[in-house]
């Protein structure tokens, strides 16, 4: 098969990293892809969310399969034009990507549905807005309705806080289009973990949980990013905590979607609050999440195609996955800055020398090809450094070992990956 992946991150690189070592794949493209991508895919220079341009591409190129790496072409309706031109996609359509593309569609359907999800209420007007967090009290949360990379939500433990939020948001129009409208939900006590549905639209096949670290600095301090590290397994979220996430909030999620019309093909990606209660879910995405995927795709030793094939065929009921009982870990290394104003077009070396460190590899997040074989950064997550080994102690330290040899001083890490796992153990 001839296979096109868009996007062009740390997501996409282990998807490609995946799919290039299926059997059932001949020529594998990705676009735009980046500096790492290319030792796997050919790269082509077309934005993920040129949706005439990734239609055209795949084809020019007699592609059989596409996958779609990040949620903006989705919510932009490219599965469904892929669908239209006769070529099969992985992902949702873009009525179903609305479960990611609107905080107030997933907060709606899952009141609809009974699915547990912590108190909220949506508001155009500031005015309201300040009023009910006046009423409320914090800590409380203080979403964008829409799609902000990862940067609309502000968890404000002051009603000041929350109060600044919902002007930045709604009058200071700093999300544009996608804070429009805000949710406004209660601060959910817990611990949060990350699970994964492949979905068919009736069928779903779970994937394995994971724990990301959102902040952006040691201790969980500083705001929120698209993710600065991940690892799978997640102790919080074990086989039991794993079949409640399944039976109360997956399975009723898809079973309303497919009521409704919309049915959802393609990776559910739940972001969880493992709470006193049980498991709760705060947001939906309607893709693999970045650096989630990375982890996930490390463990997996099934081959990934004959899955995500499944997604847009039906029969997701005939599959099985095995997994690595193996701990994987990433660490994201970032452009100084980020997630706030950062520089593009430093240098980047000792990559090889970090890829010999034992069970390593390195995925590409936001680099581009420089000159004379150079790997320049293009982006503020830039590399996500990933381990695996029977402990996550030990992947953690395989993986800052592989870090420590990476030479880029513009760029930073955490330090503390993990902390939650290694503590328990310890």
């Amino acid at each position: 098969m001839r296979i096109l992946v868009v996007g062009g991150g740390g997501r996409e690189h282990a998807l490609c990293w995946a799919i290039s070592a299926s059997p059932l794949c001949t020529k594998l493209f990705c676009a735009p892809g980046n500096a790492g991508i290319a030792q796997v895919a050919e790269c082509l220079d077309v934005a993920a969310e040129d949706v005439a341009g990734q239609v055209a591409l795949a084809q020019r190129e007699k592609i059989d399969f596409v996958v779609v790496g990040p949620e903006v072409p989705l919510s932009m309706g490219l599965a469904d034009r892929l669908a239209e031109a006769g070529i099969k996609v992985f992902g949702p359509s873009q009525k179903a990507a609305q479960i990611e593309s609107s905080k107030g569609f997933t907060k709606d359907l899952c009141k609809k549905h009974g699915i547990p999800t912590g108190a909220y209420e949506r508001f155009t007007d500031a005015d309201k807005a300040i009023a009910y967090i006046e009423a409320q009290g914090a800590p409380i949360v203080v979403k964008a309705d829409g799609l902000a990379a990862g940067k609309g939500v502000v968890v404000a433990e002051t009603v000041e806080q929350a109060v600044a939020a919902v002007r930045d948001m709604l009058s200071g129009n700093r999300f544009g289009e996608a804070g429009a409208s805000v949710v406004i939900e209660e601060f959910l006590v817990g611990e949060e973990a990350s699970f994964f549905a492949l979905c068919d639209g009736h069928n779903v096949l779970p994937l394995v949980g994971a724990q990301d670290h959102k902040r952006v600095f040691d201790g969980d301090k500083g705001p929120n990013t698209g993710g600065m590290g991940a690892y799978s397994p997640a102790p919080v979220f074990d086989a039991t905590m794993q079949q409640r996430a399944l039976d109360e909030i997956i399975l009723p999620t898809v079973r309303g979607m497919e009521a409704a019309g919309m049915p959802f093909k393609g990776v559910l990606y739940a972001g969880l609050m493992i709470t006193a209660q049980g498991p709760k879910i705060f947001e939906y995405n309607c893709r693999f999440g970045d650096p989630e995927c990375q982890v996930l795709m490390m463990r997996l030793k099934s081959d990934i195609l004959p899955a995500l094939i499944a997604c847009a065929d039906g029969g997701l009921n005939h599959l099985d996955l095995r997994w690595s009982a193996d701990t994987a870990l990433t660490v994201v290394m970032a452009a100084k800055g980020y997630p706030d104003a950062y520089q593009k077009g430093s240098a980047i070396r000792g990559l090889d020398e970090a890829g010999k460190v034992e069970g390593v590899q390195v995925f590409h997040a936001g680099t581009k090809p420089g000159p004379d074989g150079a790997v320049l950064a293009n982006g503020g997550r830039v590399l996500n450094v990933t381990a695996m080994a029977p402990t996550v102690e030990q992947a953690r330290e395989r993986a800052y070992q592989a870090v420590d040899r990476i030479d880029w001083p513009e760029g930073f890490c955490r330090r503390d990956i993990a902390w939650r796992a290694v503590g328990r153990r310890s």
